[in-house]
């Protein structure tokens, strides 16, 4: 038996993100609206059941930075799911990277959840649908996020979610000042400012307010993590001041950075302002939009 599917693994923005807890293991527990967009990650993904199990990976488009082989998140979900399910296969991915590496997206836990989706596809029941989340959980706390890529309130570490109605589709100007930052770097500088925490927004109440207007939209875009990402990447704070003057409605980060994003009031305004915005080095911008929600 062979099967061959067309995956898609899309980016997320963190529409907001505050920090309420941290667990006796160590790890930061967060409160966030996730909302997929449509700069997505291709896989190519083809299983045949064989004797003994392989994963090969091949990685094309925008590969830099990307982990080859075993390191690469995609192929070691790849791995887990055939270990739990038992089944040997050849599985084969061809990745096609659009979505920058190591910048708030979710680019690399995406492409792991995409291979767990389409694996499920190609050997249905193999896994339970409680064992998969428990894969998706064990590669990143990201990861469960996409296993079902639509607007989300995600709490715990990211484990828990719940669908989120009402988001609308915001055009956007992604931004990104070309530096890697390291999720654990971020966390351990935002514990070293040892700030008050921000007023949180707590779960979405009034999407269309929030949404509509610009100050409550502004407030809702708040990141716990800018200030210390800011610390370790100061041009973060110069491409937040560009999408500003550039007519933003508001301005967030995406994740632990260090992408952060102007909402606009359409598309053709994002692709003026995307235009005006000046990166230097290895910096980049996209215009995107977020999926509204179904």
């Amino acid at each position: 038996m062979s099967v061959s599917l067309a995956l898609e693994a899309p980016a997320k923005v963190n529409l907001g993100l505050r920090i309420v807890g941290r667990r006796a293991d160590g790890y930061h527990e967060l409160e966030s609206l996730f909302a997929p967009v449509d700069l997505a990650d291709a896989i190519a993904l083809r299983a045949e059941r064989t004797r003994d199990a392989s994963v090969s990976l091949a990685i094309a488009g925008d590969t830099s930075g990307a982990p080859p082989g075993d390191a690469n998140l995609a192929v070691r979900a790849a791995r887990a799911f055939l270990a739990r399910s038992g089944i040997t296969a050849r599985v084969t991915l061809g990745l096609t990277k659009r979505t920058p590496v190591a910048a708030g997206l979710g680019g690399g836990s995406s492409d792991a959840a995409a291979v767990l989706r389409g694996l499920g596809q190609a050997f249905p029941a193999a896994v339970p649908a409680h064992a998969l989340e428990e894969i998706a959980l064990a590669l990143g706390a990201d990861v469960p996020f996409f296993l079902d890529p639509r607007p989300a309130w995600v709490t715990g570490i990211g484990e828990r979610r719940a669908p989120v109605a009402g988001v609308p589709s915001l055009a956007l100007v992604l931004a990104n000042p070309g530096v890697a930052l390291s999720t654990a770097e971020v966390f351990r500088a935002y514990d070293a400012i040892a700030a008050p925490p921000a007023p949180r927004a707590g779960p979405p109440t009034s999407l269309a307010r929030e949404f509509g207007e610009d100050g409550a939209l502004a407030a809702r875009l708040h990141n716990d993590l800018e200030a210390p990402a800011v610390r370790l990447c100061p041009p973060i704070a110069r491409l937040r001041a560009e999408l500003s003057a550039a007519g933003a409605r508001a301005v967030g980060m995406s994740g632990s950075g260090a992408t952060v994003y102007g909402v606009f009031a359409d598309r053709a305004a994002a692709d003026r302002a995307a235009a005006r915005i000046a990166v230097a080095g290895r910096g980049w911008t996209r215009v995107a939009a977020t999926r509204e929600s179904r």
